[in-house]
């Protein structure tokens, strides 16, 4: 069912508008980053993995429209809003001609037990829309996660680093031998998640690899 309220401010929606109103889309802080300039997101991973290029769409902040947002999605079941970003971004990456190379998106994998409680991963909605717009394959069975964990919220830093070690397996190196993939997340805190999933994915020889998220804290 197409939601009538926005997600942003629960404010209810008028003819023409999706998702969110038109004020809080309008309010929505984008960051601005793209595939081809240096940013913040892109110092992250420094000297912790391999990565040729990030970006966020979205600055995450503890109280505002992305935080409603993507609790909605992860929480509420409304996956609408992974399409809707999903839409927005790809569109924008697409029109910018950044990832025109772009072999193959893969979402960060949830643990079987915590995606049979969800029934959904809610970075996989937004992934697949990304895509979809890149014309390169979606593929969600090649990085597995083999532990289930507490949520990032119940962790100090060194523990969420410590934890995501060797908590992400490829399954077949070989499929992604010298190919060019985005790795896709929800929200960047630490990097740590990303972190063990690109290490994982360097597995594959060859591989070039990016990153792509809904958001990220600064």
């Amino acid at each position: 069912m197409v939601p009538h309220l926005c997600f942003g401010c629960n404010a209810r929606l008028y003819r023409g508008e999706k998702t969110l109103c038109t004020l809080c889309r309008n309010q929505l802080p984008l960051t601005g980053y793209d595939f081809l300039e240096e940013n913040s997101v892109d110092r992250i991973f420094y000297g912790r993995v391999k990565v040729a290029k990030a970006a966020s769409m979205l600055f995450f902040h503890t109280h505002g429209i992305t935080k409603n947002l993507i609790h909605y999605l992860k929480y509420r079941n409304q996956k609408l809003i992974g399409i809707f970003l999903g839409d927005w971004f790809g569109e924008q990456l697409k029109n910018q001609g950044q990832l025109k190379g772009i072999d193959m998106v893969i979402p960060v994998p949830l643990h079987p037990k915590k995606l049979r409680k969800r029934g959904y991963n809610q970075v996989a909605l937004f992934a697949e829309r990304l895509a979809f717009h890149l014309n390169a394959e979606y593929e969600e069975n090649l990085l597995l996660k083999t532990a289930n964990t507490k949520t990032q919220t119940q962790k100090s830093r060194w523990y969420r680093w410590q934890g995501k070690q060797e908590l992400y397996q490829l399954t077949d190196p070989e499929i992604l031998k010298d190919k060019s993939v985005l790795l896709v997340d929800d929200v960047i805190t630490t990097g740590g998640t990303l972190e063990a999933c690109g290490k994982a994915l360097h597995k594959a020889p060859g591989l070039k690899l990016f990153i792509a998220t809904m958001a990220v804290v600064p």
